[in-house]
């Protein structure tokens, strides 16, 4: 059945149910062997990070918290998937409802709370899956843990995702935990990115091979945030920085059903904002430190916008629960167009 005439039936459940149940529905395909049939993989090789990638179109963390449909999802056409946010302990997240479709914006708010069945377990399910490409762990802190010893939760994550990650990422983004997105401020940033480099250098010596470190940032900073955190990615050497993640902002969705719940808004009504934060990062950071576009992307031209800002990837979530997993290829197809034209 094709998600156009599946997605009425999902809209008149629950959005976390749905969620869920899309999930099953696909990790059942794909154990039956006809999500190949429907879906295929479309090569754009591009070099990101020292990591090749088998197109630049990937999975934003969020989707796969748990990392428990890797190999269904990889069948979809993605390039590279990024599962969690994981946490050191397990946590039950917010209370429920915490996710709400926002029908008439194309949009989504959640307040999930990094729901997550604890980092032991991602790990576990990314060792067990088969897939080839390049899979991100994003990690985070427990919500029980101060935001003062949060880097105690980073480094306990780091050191038990190293050895599977293609990269990782450090999530001080989400709106969802108390006090979180102090992280990108300040000396809290720079004590946490101190530690955290630290530990990666004791694991690539350890291990003997290096795994790219990326910084997940919020939309809602200001030029001088933005100045900042550019400076703090080059001084630690950073190797990526993925821009963005929700928005507390309710522009474009105020006066409609659901628009003031509290929570993290993505979707369409990011996708300008986003995109700029991006523009504003790459003015700063040139090509020291790759880029990753997520926020709003629910057609190729919106997926092209990002790589005009100067992403080398892009990430897509909510634009698959409106559009459904033809928006993978699409991207793919439109990006492939415009880096034709580019050589022209």
């Amino acid at each position: 059945m094709s998600y156009t005439l599946l997605r009425p039936f999902l809209f008149q459940l629950d959005p976390e149910h749905a969620h869920e149940l899309t999930l099953s529905l696909l990790d059942k395909a794909h154990r039956s062997h006809t999500l190949g049939l429907v879906y295929e993989q479309q090569p754009l090789p591009v070099e990101c990070m020292g990591l090749q990638f088998s197109n630049p179109v990937g999975l934003a963390a969020g989707l796969d918290k748990n990392g428990d449909y890797i190999d269904a999802l990889a069948e979809l056409g993605f390039g590279f998937i990024e599962v969690g946010t994981v946490t050191p302990k397990p946590q039950e997240g917010n209370p429920k409802p915490r996710m709400f479709r926002i029908k008439e914006a194309h949009a989504i708010i959640n307040r999930m709370g990094f729901n997550n069945l604890g980092v032991d377990h991602l790990v576990a399910n990314v060792q067990r899956c088969q897939y080839k490409g390049n899979i991100g762990i994003n990690i985070g802190k427990n919500a029980v843990t101060p935001v003062e010893k949060a880097a105690d939760d980073y480094v306990y994550c780091l050191e038990r995702v190293y050895a599977h990650a293609s990269y990782i990422t450090i999530n001080i983004s989400s709106p969802n935990t108390k006090n979180l997105r102090d992280l990108q401020s300040g000396t809290a940033l720079v004590a946490l990115l101190d530690t955290i480099k630290n530990k990666h250098s004791q694991l690539a010596t350890e291990y003997g091979f290096y795994v790219p470190l990326v910084l997940k940032v919020a939309p809602d900073l200001e030029e001088d945030q933005v100045d900042f955190i550019a400076q703090q990615l080059i001084d630690f050497e950073i190797d990526g920085l993925i821009a963005t993640n929700t928005t507390l902002s309710r522009i474009g969705v105020e006066d409609l059903p659901f628009g003031k719940e509290t929570g993290g808004l993505s979707g369409r009504p990011v996708s300008h904002h986003s995109t700029q934060i991006l523009l504003q990062f790459h003015e700063r950071l040139a090509d020291q430190v790759a880029l990753i576009g997520v926020g709003g992307i629910d057609n190729g031209d919106k997926a092209i916008k990002k790589l005009q800002a100067g992403a080398t990837l892009i990430q897509l979530y909510s634009g698959l629960v409106y559009r459904g997993p033809s928006l993978v290829q699409e991207c793919v197809e439109s990006i492939n167009s415009y880096y034709d034209a580019q050589q022209l």
